[in-house]
């Protein structure tokens, strides 16, 4: 595709016409724990996935505002497919605050690449010329299945008081994906878990994981656009909490369409002629406008500050994402509630936004 003279804009156009695709594969997703190759392949083909990348290898490098409007959007087809394509961009952040060298060849022939990242340090590393030995298991891989290379956290041994984390990079191919994602809610992200037994990790394919969340890491002063100025745990909230918001909306939207054709047992009044449905839908429209208010805000106070951020500002957004999901959980379950049996139906489109946002 030629290069938008509105990227933010052109993406954001792109990722609503995709929504009705998502939706659609939804349920096949779930079946088949993992996200559908027909949606991975659209989202590639709409350039979604370069919208962190910095345009020197090729990228959109856009800031946190296009990437809220872009997930909204998408998870308003569905929670699941909307959560792998959120992290799948954030990681593209993530590999870009690596050190130079390493960004340079990833980036040398394409303008993104698609890469769970298990931040958790539960791999354990030692140190070995020109890098480091890895091995352990992580759970949660995203996007596993449709990836070309790992990101996964460690703990390097050092013999000082303060742990050395890091994040590494591998190719996939030097990994084992064990099938282990059977759950409940979130299914459709084929979030497995990845094995690694001894594998050596360059010393340029690895970053600090204190510097990324400090918004100090090598990419930090490579780049000089702000977002990778960005700590890293408020940014990854961020990306988990944008697909609960999404799918509140469509949420309140089904509901709101089904109201006028189910009939109070008994009576045959519409549902929607009913002042207790009236007030419950009005109630939980504007709860869910709080909690996208506070998700903006937050995202608004991150860009502020960048870097600036200190440990306490970091938690406090942190805090306020975390409501954020709380409350799209608790809007959704009302929902499904007041919408009796037929939402309990494991076809059912509010039964699986209730199941994900559990999960989230």
């Amino acid at each position: 595709m030629a290069q938008p003279t509105d990227p933010k804009r052109e993406l954001v156009d792109r990722a609503r016409s995709l929504a009705p695709l998502l939706a659609q594969h939804a349920a096949e997703s779930e079946a088949a724990r993992r996200p559908t190759d027909v949606v991975i392949r659209s989202i590639e083909e709409a350039e979604i996935f370069k919208l962190m990348v910095p345009t020197r290898y090729g990228g959109f490098g856009l800031d946190m505002d296009a990437f809220v409007e872009v997930v909204l959007a998408l998870a308003e087809g569905d929670a699941s497919l909307a959560w792998v394509t959120s992290f799948l961009i954030e990681h593209n952040w993530m590999l870009c605050c690596f050190p130079e060298a390493f960004q340079k060849e990833l980036y040398r022939d394409r303008s993104y690449v698609l890469a769970p990242g298990m931040i958790a340090p539960s791999g354990s590393a030692r140190p070995a010329t020109g890098g480091a030995i890895l091995s352990g298991r992580w759970p949660f891989a995203t996007g596993v299945w449709h990836s070309s290379w790992i990101i996964a956290g460690g703990i390097v041994a050092s013999e000082g008081d303060i742990p050395d984390l890091r994040f590494f990079a591998l190719p996939r191919e030097d990994v084992t994906v064990e099938d282990t994602w059977k759950v409940d809610g979130m299914a459709g992200t084929g979030s497995h878990d990845v094995v690694i037994e001894e594998v050596f990790v360059p010393e340029e394919r690895s970053v600090s994981i204190l510097a990324m969340n400090q918004g100090t890491s090598p990419g930090a002063q490579i780049h000089d656009h702000p977002l990778y100025r960005t700590p890293m745990i408020p940014l990854l909230c961020t990306a988990a909490s944008m697909p609960a918001v999404g799918q509140t909306r469509s949420v309140l939207r089904e509901y709101a369409a089904r109201l006028p054709t189910r009939k109070r047992m008994g009576f045959g009044t519409p549902q929607s002629e009913m002042p207790q449905n009236q007030i419950r839908l009005g109630r939980m429209t504007v709860a869910a406008e709080q909690a996208e208010l506070l998700l903006r805000d937050t995202v608004d106070r991150l860009c502020r500050l960048r870097s600036e951020a200190d440990a306490e500002a970091r938690t406090r957004m942190q805090a306020r994402l975390a409501t954020v999901v709380h409350q799209c959980r608790d809007i959704i379950g009302q929902i499904s509630v007041a919408s009796g049996g037929s939402a309990h139906h494991m076809s059912d489109a509010l039964g699986r936004a209730r199941r994900d946002v559990e999960m989230i």
